[in-house]
């Protein structure tokens, strides 16, 4: 049985449409511990995002099929086991959620609705209707906040910006910063971006050319500078289309991985922390189809999963080099697609 200090792996599947419940055992092993079955209908081929709320209290599943909605999940302090709590209503089919820092508003990116919106969390963990709707330019794909609460970011894949807005933590809404946009290249297909720990810089990973493009924060007005650098995560002697996917940092901020999924690989980066600039450590091979990974608040294992080899690899993180070295592999359920990991008291 799991004891002090447990850290917890949950998986979502979208086409066995449930949630895998691991362990990760402090050498890196992984042991299965079930699998929870997730309400409501998800349309084929989609994803089944998930979000942690910052307590650790509840998980988060967005259910991309009609009627749009997103399934609360209590977290069992002392085993990890999920328990189904209650489903709200999402206004469109999402590919990204995320709260912010009190844990009082889901934030939502619509891939196929070309908006992002804002909820309500009740204390009960169940999200209420949205309270606002913004729309965007094509093919949203992600939010999220910055630490200190006032500012979001978010980006359209099909209209190749970064939106930038403030957020006001007591009525959850949103509204345009000065610039509201910052454009990227044209077709890089803006799709994830996180930020660095130090609240200093912005890591992007474009889906369409595979690049990550690098821009220094200002935190205390929430905007990004003129972009810093642009470095690819392809693999030497790549061909064909890019088709990126997640984008990760080590919880020190000192690596920087992301996924491709036309190659299967992890590109890694050594991250200079005082300028932001990321240098290659290599490519990886990975799970077929790696659309999502995370990193455990270690930094020590990085996990993926692969949409169209149905298990996990997992891996361990060099603490000097940041390089990946496989320790095992694991099955998972139907397409799998999205990693949380949680380490609990």
């Amino acid at each position: 049985m799991p004891g002090d200090g447990a850290t917890f792996v949950y998986v979502g599947n979208a086409e066995s449409q449930d949630i895998s419940v691991l362990q990760l055992e402090p050498e890196g092993a992984l042991t299965p511990i079930t699998a929870v079955p997730v309400p409501g209908s998800v349309k084929p081929g989609l994803s089944l995002p998930l979000a942690v709320s910052p307590a650790k209290a509840f998980l988060y599943a967005a259910v991309r099929g009609v009627p749009y909605s997103v399934v609360t999940f209590g977290i069992d302090p002392a085993s990890g086991i999920l328990t189904y709590i209650g489903s709200g209503q999402l206004p469109n089919s999402v590919a990204y959620i995320a709260t912010d820092q009190t844990g009082c508003f889901l934030l939502s990116a619509s891939y196929d609705g070309d908006t992002v919106s804002v909820s309500p969390i009740a204390p009960s963990g169940i999200v209420g209707p949205a309270q606002q709707i913004v729309p965007t330019r094509p093919k949203a794909h992600c939010i999220v906040i910055d630490d200190s609460n006032h500012y979001a970011l978010h980006t359209s894949l099909g209209g190749d910006v970064i939106y930038q807005e403030r957020f006001d933590a007591g009525s959850g809404k949103l509204s345009p910063n000065d610039p509201p946009t910052v454009s990227v290249a044209a077709n890089a297909g803006p799709r994830h971006l996180t930020f660095a720990p130090s609240g200093q810089f912005v890591y992007l990973l474009g889906e369409l050319d595979g690049a990550i493009r690098v821009f220094p924060y200002i935190a205390a007005i929430g905007t990004l500078e003129a972009e810093l650098q642009a470095i690819s995560a392809l693999p030497k002697g790549f061909s064909g289309q890019p088709w990126a996917a997640d984008i990760h940092l080590t919880p020190n901020g000192r690596f920087l991985y992301a996924s491709e999924r036309t190659s299967s690989t992890l590109a890694g980066f050594r991250v200079n922390t005082r300028d932001g600039k990321l240098t290659s450590i290599g490519s990886y091979p990975t799970a077929w189809q790696p659309r999502g990974f995370n990193i455990d608040p270690t930094g020590r294992y990085l996990l993926a999963v692969g949409q169209l080899s149905n298990n996990m690899i997992a891996y361990s993180i060099d603490e000097a080099s940041g390089r990946l070295t496989a320790l095992g592999t694991y099955p998972v359920g139907k397409n799998p697609n999205w990693v949380e990991i949680v380490a609990l008291p």
